[in-house]
């Protein structure tokens, strides 16, 4: 199910032509604890394309390679991407969506896989 989800990012990404803006760059470091205990970062080095949707809402997909580095163990180098869209409802509301994965071990088989949704409400 994944390679398809990639397969259709990758055909979006094709199909927009003249809509398609980028390259860009993001890189992007992501660290966690547990209380006060540091449990490692993930680091993604991503090229990314991003685009409009009609006059109001745009797309975005990046990927890369993305640095591994467990607290206390060796880091590693794996694959990551993420596809997103975000849309504006109001002037003052809008809403974001974002689909991320990132290999094990080097593996697309046995990715782990994160969604992100929200609502920005600004003043």
């Amino acid at each position: 199910m994944i390679k398809s989800v990639f397969a259709a990012v990758a055909a979006l990404s094709v199909s927009a032509g003249a809509a398609v803006a980028g390259p860009y760059v993001n890189v992007e470091t992501n660290a966690g604890w547990a209380g006060d205990d540091y449990t490692g970062a993930v680091t993604d080095l991503h090229v990314g394309f991003e685009g409009p949707i009609g006059d109001s809402a745009a797309w975005y997909v990046q990927g890369g390679p993305a640095i591994v580095s467990p607290d206390g163990a060796e880091s590693s180098t794996e694959f990551s991407g993420k596809v997103g869209a975000s849309a504006a409802l109001t002037d003052s509301v809008g809403v974001y969506g974002e689909l991320s994965a990132i290999t094990s071990d080097q593996e697309f088989e046995d990715l782990s896989v994160g969604g992100k949704l929200g609502v920005k409400y600004s003043f």
